[in-house]
């Protein structure tokens, strides 16, 4: 899990094909994520649907981002940790 005494901070944001992006952190780690785990729910409808849209992501305070208010948890993308809804959904089927 997350150390409390480590702030995430995500430095670059460049968006790849499909739903991937390439991200720098602050602490110089570099890494390739296929975002499409963590498109659920209405607010990321326009992302998922829209190229464009996607394309879009910028770095927002510590994390990534859309203009719609979007964005993804940095400690979620540092640690490969799984979507809130995955977690839900197994929590769920237990």
């Amino acid at each position: 899990m997350a150390n409390p005494k480590r702030l995430v901070r995500v430095e670059t944001v460049e968006p790849l094909e499909k739903f991937r992006v390439h991200l720098t952190f602050k602490n110089g780690v570099r890494k390739e994520i296929n975002l499409e785990p963590f498109l659920r729910g209405e607010i990321f409808a326009p992302i998922r649907n829209n190229p464009s849209v996607f394309r879009s992501v910028k770095v927002v305070g510590r994390t990534i981002g859309w203009d719609n208010g979007a964005d993804i948890d940095p400690y979620v993308l540092y640690y490969d940790l799984k979507p809130a809804w995955m977690e839900e959904e197994e929590m769920t089927k237990a």
